[in-house]
């Protein structure tokens, strides 16, 4: 069976057409990946207890730093194989897929053996209480000895979306979360021969999962003769070489470091909505866990960008590549300005779902999304002109505007006005990030030197 009705040239046809159909499943992916931590989040709260699910929140800060240093590899990986795709060098590809799988694997062993000699160390300091200590150093334990197959998941669909397939990685993410869905009840509370493994159960159903669905995944690029796909005399390249592993880890480093410093900014922030009492603090939570919707757009739409552009500037599609910046802008504001405009028309009865009837927080949460919701909308430009310039290896001034706009800007605003201004120093701080971000983004496309960086040495 052909690879070839799922794999998408993104160097041909209409891009806006090319474009939107490849970020879909991207997004799907998104959400079904939202959809499996809050099934996972259902499972443990209503069988383990306050505790348990105490201890997986502060496990999952751990994760999040983890997959976050990942993902800028895994971008990494996903460029460069976009430009060889761009330029018919298979060779390449695979030569950067197995260096990457080297490198991939051995990160997930190192992780694996530190992460279970340091558990202990890792939740003191992130200061978990002492009711969850015992639940999340078993949960936090078993996941990491799933890291190696976690990480090679991550990889291998990363992989797959430079070489034009973004629809693979949406059914076995969809096969991943009917796994981990069915899974952790048997895991968790025992089921014939299956004994009770409490929390255990939860983190050993999440890799048994991630596992599988990676065997999967292995199958069916090997059945389908996917262009990936190392045979033979290419399985040498599963050796690491310098050539294609500097610039995964070069380039790959300051894209893991923006997710981490974006997450820590916001951490800080939430020590200044903290400080205006807990009903601010309730209606600034439920506003995130809607907002997280609002994002996958963006999200999904960067991603494609990504692939799209890799694979154009590796044709030397240079023309192209400016008609792919422009649609991805226009696409991610449609889609996050149309579920932006739901959200706050029916605000007052979404944050009711979460939130008890005449809560004084859900008037605060309808004023917050007033107030600095329609930030994501340039947050999401943001994103796509630096999936565009990241495309061709410049990755240090997206990561400098990330640092100008997340910390200097937004630090600088809301501390200086907090005393005079309270929540709305807040806001004004989010509004001033966001607006700097995508400012000074669209100038460095326009008129930076990054058509002049090079992912890899030509």
């Amino acid at each position: 069976m052909s690879d070839r009705p799922r794999q998408r040239d993104l160097t041909q046809g209409p891009v806006a057409k090319t474009l939107f159909l490849f970020a879909l499943p991207s997004l799907g992916v998104n959400i079904l990946q939202s959809m499996n931590g809050s099934v996972n989040a259902v499972f443990v709260g209503k069988f383990l207890g306050e505790k348990a699910l105490a201890a997986t929140a502060n496990a999952n800060m751990t994760l999040f730093l983890l997959y976050s240093t990942m993902f800028g590899f895994a971008m990494a990986t996903t460029i460069m194989i976009g430009q060889a795709m761009g330029r018919r060098d298979i060779d390449d590809v695979r030569r950067t897929l197995g260096a990457a799988i080297g490198l991939f694997t051995l990160l997930g062993v190192v992780c694996a053996v530190l992460g279970w000699v340091f558990t202990p160390q890792i939740l003191h300091v992130l200061s978990t209480p002492a009711a969850a200590f015992p639940f999340a150093l078993t949960y936090l334990r078993v996941i990491f000895l799933g890291m190696p197959f976690a990480f090679l998941g991550v990889l291998l669909t990363s992989a797959m979306r430079g070489a034009g397939d973004a629809v693979t990685p949406l059914w076995n993410t969809l096969l991943n979360v009917v796994l981990d869905a069915g899974l952790n009840p048997v895991f968790i509370l025992g089921v014939g021969p299956i004994p009770a493994m409490g929390i255990a159960g939860s983190a050993f159903a999440s890799a048994l999962a991630t596992f599988l669905s990676v065997l999967v995944l292995i199958w069916q690029i090997y059945r389908r003769d996917i262009v990936i796909r190392l045979k033979g005399a290419e399985l040498r390249w599963l050796k690491p070489d310098l050539a294609h592993i500097r610039p995964i880890l070069g380039k790959g480093m300051p894209m893991g470091l923006s997710m981490i410093v974006m997450s820590l900014s916001s951490l800080v922030m939430i020590g200044l909505i903290n400080r205006e009492g807990v009903d601010m603090a309730a209606a600034y939570g439920v506003m995130n866990q809607l907002w997280s919707y609002v994002q996958m757009p963006a999200v999904a739409v960067g991603s494609a960008v990504s692939a799209m552009a890799a694979q154009n500037i590796g044709a030397g599609n240079w023309s192209r590549l400016n008609r792919v910046a422009w649609a991805g802008i226009g696409i991610n504001v449609m889609m996050t300005a149309s579920l932006l405009g739901l959200i706050t028309l029916a605000n007052h009865a979404l944050a009711g779902l979460f939130l008890p009837a005449g809560s004084p927080a859900i008037a605060l949460a309808a004023h917050i999304n007033l107030m600095i919701g329609w930030t994501f909308v340039l947050v999401g430009i943001s994103m796509v002109v630096g999936s565009v310039v990241r495309a061709n290896g410049a990755v240090i001034i997206p990561f400098v505007i990330l640092l100008l706009s997340a910390v200097v800007m937004r630090f600088s605003v809301g501390f200086s006005l907090y005393p005079h201004w309270g929540a709305d120093a807040i806001w004004a701080a989010f509004g001033s990030s966001a607006i700097t971000s995508a400012l000074l983004s669209i100038a460095y496309y326009l008129h930076g030197g990054w058509r002049k960086s090079r992912m890899v040495a030509a």
